[in-house]
């Protein structure tokens, strides 16, 4: 995964979007479980929001077509601080390894 990276619309077909809509189907059944406050799947951050940070990235990476709450969802993710930091500190890595960035 290259946050740095941006190729809209990238490697999109059937199978992909596919995965996409489950994923969003997923991310919504958890919202609609949550307990309490919050912008996380189930309210406050927990581990599965840690689990999906790297989707997050991968769907602003190809500026995937979200719902609207799915996009939502990501939204938070990325304002979260601990991962502010993780995009800060991989914007700032300069190793390239072409075997794992096809697009660039």
């Amino acid at each position: 995964m290259n946050i740095r990276a941006s190729y809209p619309g990238k490697g999109v077909n059937a199978e992909v979007q596919r995965d996409i809509d489950g994923i969003c189907v997923l991310w919504q059944t958890c919202r609609e479980q949550r307990e309490g406050d919050g912008d996380m799947l189930f309210g406050a951050f927990g581990a599965v929001d840690a689990y999906f940070a790297p989707v997050v990235m991968r769907f602003m990476t190809y500026a995937v077509a979200l719902p609207e709450e799915a996009l939502r969802y990501c939204d938070a993710a990325r304002k979260l601080a601990a991962v502010r930091e993780w995009m800060d500190g991989a914007r700032a890595e300069t190793e390239f390894v072409p075997a794992d960035e096809p697009y660039a």
